[in-house]
């Protein structure tokens, strides 16, 4: 099935391997149904006719989100898919994807268009990459991209394999890799993003890459994120 439906009005669909510096990642989009309808979109995988058709059965796409500066590979070829829908480009996007037209970059409030829907908050701090962590209000769905990562060690070998262990990366916990903790020098802010994604009281916590957390949401992203405790 390409899209599985997690709870009602909330879908994910998992995507191809992609290689980042060699390492192998799976990928991971979330796609919700909004109130009025129209469908939200958050990194969008590679698009195939078949999943083109498995949305279009859902609703049609208004709103293609990328969530960090790396999660904007397959934009483009949703906004051919879907000319109507509007782009929203996350911190620093902009100036690094020039060939694509955004309707605006994300904040800390939440978009008109969705916030009776969905709730997010930006992991600032980081003079590298900043993330906006979602929270699909209705299904009490975290939605987190790059800021947890839980791979499976039987697809990893080698010393790439090692090196994620290292970082924490591979097993039934999950974080954030190594050098991307090391760019968080405003912690402070960083704590106070985890707080407000805290206090959403996630029941699930829905990752890009390895294995999502089917409950217990909140508690296992306060474990993945302990390294920003003072």
């Amino acid at each position: 099935m390409l899209l599985n439906q997690v709870e009602s009005d909330i879908w994910i669909a998992d995507g191809a391997n992609v290689s980042f510096f060699g390492f192998p990642y799976p990928t991971r989009m979330t796609l919700v149904r909004l109130a009025d309808g129209d469908l939200w979109a958050c990194s969008p995988i590679a698009l195939s006719p078949q999943l083109a058709a498995a949305v279009n059965a859902i609703g049609p796409v208004r709103h293609l989100v990328s969530p960090n500066k790396l999660h904007h590979l397959f934009l483009g070829e949703w906004a051919r898919e879907w000319p109507n829908a509007k782009l929203y480009a996350s911190p620093g996007l902009a100036r690094r994807r020039r060939d694509l037209t955004f309707a605006c970059e994300l904040s800390d409030t939440p978009d008109p268009a969705w916030e009776r829907d969905i709730d997010q908050v930006i992991f600032h701090g980081s003079f590298a990459m900043e993330e906006v962590v979602f929270f699909h209000l209705s299904s009490r769905s975290l939605i987190v991209t790059d800021l947890v990562q839980k791979l499976n060690p039987a697809s990893l070998q080698g010393w790439r394999g090692a090196l994620m262990k290292l970082d924490g990366l591979v097993g039934p916990e999950g974080s954030t890799p190594r050098d991307w903790r090391l760019s968080f020098w405003n912690r402070r802010a960083a704590r106070m993003a985890l707080g407000k994604a805290l206090a959403w009281n996630a029941e699930r916590m829905i990752i890009a890459h390895g294995d999502w957390i089917r409950e217990n949401g909140s508690p296992a992203l306060a474990r993945s994120l302990r390294w920003l405790a003072p």
